[in-house]
């Protein structure tokens, strides 16, 4: 095992461990708001740490260019639907 197969490991198991802390963070917390403030914030900074991982172990430059595309595009698609969610819970549109 390389130093580069290391630090896959280690940044996809750090990103693993962001998952499931935003997982428990959806079920263990009070009110809606919380629960969407640690999923979108643990979700985002897996995928951050998953992607960061792949990146060595791709073949060539456009298979990294569409990891850090797709990562790209889960962050603004959640921030995006973060942002409807938490409008909709002030206004009263959404069950708490």
């Amino acid at each position: 095992m390389n130093a580069l197969d290391l630090f896959s490991l280690v940044a996809i198991g750090a990103g693993v461990f962001f998952f499931v802390a935003g997982a428990v963070g959806l079920v263990r917390f009070p009110d809606a708001l919380s629960r969407l403030h640690a999923l979108t914030k643990a979700d985002n900074l897996g995928l951050g740490l998953v992607v960061l991982g792949l990146l060595p172990q791709t073949d060539s430059l456009l298979a990294a260019l569409k990891l850090v595309v797709l990562w790209a595009v889960v962050q603004l698609s959640s921030a995006t639907v973060a942002q409807l969610i938490g409008g909709a819970l002030r206004r009263g549109d959404a069950e708490r």
